[in-house]
């Protein structure tokens, strides 16, 4: 009952998520994965750039600083001339100076006015050294430092400029809420384009499922409607499927109305002699319902098949299903030699049912009419690369040329005194031909009997 269920109209079909949500979310995910990156990476270089340049211009008056230092006649430094910038002039300015040396009291600038720098005489800096300092409560540092030993002076000589750091520090913040706003309107940006993006390209499944919808409310055998080429192979496929099922339709039809005339004379004589009480009543019910019972059975053979190949994909090894056949038939026949031989692997597209079929007829007849041998030979040398010959030969007398297309006359028989029905042939070449091969009598070049050649689809190679 639950399967009946998930298979009755309306229900909802299994499927493995959106694909709108799909795309959507591969798109948020790059788009986010991207702007961080790129984000991290532009705030890096810019504040990276803009720090580079508070340095320089440390740099640049720690250099004026030292080309203006010379000592004086008691060992003291002083400036040869006065530095530029009037903040080293003003009490806490925020841009300080100082010079300090071993045995030497500190020279600090007019702008550190009770604050002293805290540096370290212990080692020499060859190259300007730059870092961060705290040491001033409430008013972070930028420091670059450099030791200098001046002409005229065995002292090591630590020269220092610090600045603080709130103005670099205003600068990296409005350059970060420039970035953020910008990446923030560029992210909305562009998720908005992936949301326009996958609408509008998902839009020609929108346009095949109203398409099938009109098909199934209005009726229709085709999709004609202009697609993009990405969804034209759905597009065909679908139409093929829908001139398929067409096809089905019209066969199913064709069986009905073959089926129902062909009992509607068998039914018509028995009625009319149950009528006329005749004397033969038995003798024609009898005979009647054996030609009903064989055209039952040949649309019987027939629906079967069409429903086993459009059920899917068939696959039937040729080698099992004759070796099955040929089990039962050394049974019936057991004074007559069978010889097999071919590729043990080839595989046809044929139901194992219906090849047992197939085979079962073609080789039983093989068996009550020829002299004794049978040859089976599976994937015959005319093999092609779509469809695999399977030969039957014996030693029989044979078919004459112009009597072997009349053998797949339904009730054709050549032997009457053989018991059969004549519809072996008739239901092997329908049930062939609905798989889309063909059957064709010829001489055993061989055994000189009957060379039945069988051809069919050979089935796809599984990936």
């Amino acid at each position: 009952m639950a399967a009946a269920a998930e298979t009755a109209p309306g229900a909802t079909a299994p499927h493995t998520g959106s694909l709108r949500r799909r795309m959507l979310f591969i798109a948020f995910a790059w788009i986010f994965v991207l702007l961080l990156g790129g984000g991290l990476a532009l705030d890096r270089t810019l504040t990276g750039l803009v720090t580079r340049s508070f340095d320089d211009q440390l740099n640049y008056m720690l250099t004026a600083m030292v080309a203006s230092a010379e000592i004086g006649p008691e060992g003291e430094v002083y400036f040869s001339r006065g530095l530029g910038d009037q903040r080293f002039l003003e009490p806490n300015s925020g841009l300080y100076w100082q010079i300090s040396g071993a045995g030497h009291d500190e020279f600090p600038s007019r702008s550190l006015w009770d604050r002293t720098l805290k540096l370290k005489n212990d080692h020499f800096d060859n190259q300007p050294h730059i870092y961060d300092s705290n040491q001033f409560e409430g008013e972070p540092l930028r420091v670059i430092e450099r030791s200098v030993i001046l002409p005229g002076s065995g002292t090591l000589w630590q020269f220092a400029v610090a600045e603080s750091r709130s103005e670099l520090d205003a600068q990296i913040r409005r350059i970060r809420a420039i970035l953020i706003w910008s990446f923030v309107v560029l992210g909305l940006g562009l998720i908005a384009m992936a949301v326009a993006q996958t609408y509008y390209g998902l839009g020609p499944l929108r346009r095949v499922r109203l398409a099938i919808m009109h098909l199934r409310e209005e009726g229709g055998s085709r999709l004609t409607e202009p697609l993009p080429l990405e969804v034209q192979p759905l597009v065909l496929e679908l139409n093929a499927l829908l001139a398929h099922s067409e096809r089905q339709a019209e066969a199913a039809r064709t069986h009905a109305g073959n089926l129902a005339h062909a009992l509607k004379t068998p039914l018509t004589v028995v009625t009319n002699a149950a009528a006329a009480h005749a004397d033969d009543l038995a003798e024609t019910v009898t005979r009647e319902a054996a030609v009903m019972r064989r055209q039952v059975d040949h649309h019987l053979a027939r629906a079967r098949a069409v429903g086993r190949r459009a059920a899917g994909q068939s696959r039937a090894t040729v080698r099992e299903s004759v070796a099955a056949v040929l089990r039962a038939v050394e049974r019936l026949y057991p004074q007559v030699r069978f010889d097999l031989d071919g590729n043990p692997e080839a595989q046809v597209a044929v139901e194992r049912q219906d090849l047992d079929e197939i085979l079962g007829n073609l080789i039983e007849n093989a068996a009550k009419y020829g002299g004794g041998s049978v040859f089976i030979t599976v994937e015959a040398k005319t093999s092609d690369a779509q469809h695999c010959d399977i030969w039957i030969e014996d030693d029989g007398m044979g078919i004459p040329e112009a009597a072997r297309n009349h053998l797949f006359t339904r009730g054709a028989r050549l032997d009457t005194g053989k018991p059969g029905t004549g519809l072996g042939l008739a239901i092997v070449r329908d049930v062939v031909e609905i798989y889309g091969g063909s059957i064709e009598l010829g001489e055993s070049e061989d055994l000189g009997g009957l060379l039945v050649v069988l051809r069919l689809p050979r089935a796809r190679q599984v990936k």
